[in-house]
């Protein structure tokens, strides 16, 4: 969902408004992004969408009553099917992704909300959200440990670091720059990994880019903690 050099208009929904005012403000100071709404709740934010023309809704995941933050996202997408959503969070539970609907998986970012005072981060992921990709809170990435017996042990070292770097939202050229490679040199890696997992068309609706980051959540894990966390809330997801 290219927006050519348009300035990225933002939705943001949170029940507190000290920290609600905190993300408008930081979400201002960008020049390519303009905060179009401040919500407290979903309900208020899904009846004033129509008029707003949002790209991408900041969602807080717990928005302590219903419809909750991931729920309200789905509710956007029959308003606004091309809003991208970036989820903000005290749970290490980025594996809520894996569990939305096929047609709605692509255009999520998943951070916690410790992780927005690195402003950058933040507007990373509504710029990847904005783009149709699917990003992963930098923090979470790096605890996440791959399963022994997964389609990730296909993969090289090197290839599992690509990987890790889609989902922390990086693209193309700056993976490039990362791994001092030629940006044609990470096209071709990226083809090979999308080849390794059985990912090379798309299905779906999604491109391969956004199936490898769902298959990561998919394949890895932190410890049964976060398992214990985020089970109770994929019910919600499918609901009508």
């Amino acid at each position: 969902m290219p927006l050519l050099g348009r300035r990225i208009r933002v939705l943001v929904v949170e029940d507190e408004p000290l920290y609600r005012g905190l993300l408008t403000t930081a979400l201002s100071q960008d020049p390519l992004l303009e905060v179009v709404g401040s919500f407290a709740d979903g309900r208020s934010a899904v009846a004033a969408a129509p008029t707003l023309g949002a790209h991408v809704a900041l969602l807080d995941l717990d928005l302590g009553g219903e419809p909750d933050g991931m729920r309200t996202g789905l509710l956007l997408r029959r308003i606004l099917p091309e809003v991208g959503v970036v989820l903000l969070s005290h749970l290490a539970a980025p594996r809520l992704l894996t569990a939305l609907p096929p047609e709605h998986a692509w255009g999520w970012s998943y951070l916690l909300k410790r992780s927005v005072a690195d402003v950058a981060t933040l507007r990373c992921a509504v710029r990847r959200a904005a783009a149709g990709e699917v990003m992963v809170d930098p923090a979470l990435v790096a605890r996440r440990v791959a399963h022994s017996t997964g389609v990730l042990g296909r993969l090289t070292e090197r290839q599992r670091t690509l990987v890790e770097l889609l989902a922390q939202g990086w693209d193309n050229e700056a993976i490039a720059l990362r791994l001092s490679l030629a940006p044609k040199t990470v096209d071709n890696q990226l083809s090979q990994i999308y080849l390794a997992l059985g990912l090379g068309r798309a299905a779906a609706g999604l491109n391969p880019r956004v199936r490898t980051v769902l298959l990561y959540l998919e394949e890895t894990y932190v410890d049964s903690a976060e398992a214990a966390v985020g089970e109770p809330l994929l019910h919600v997801v499918g609901g009508s």
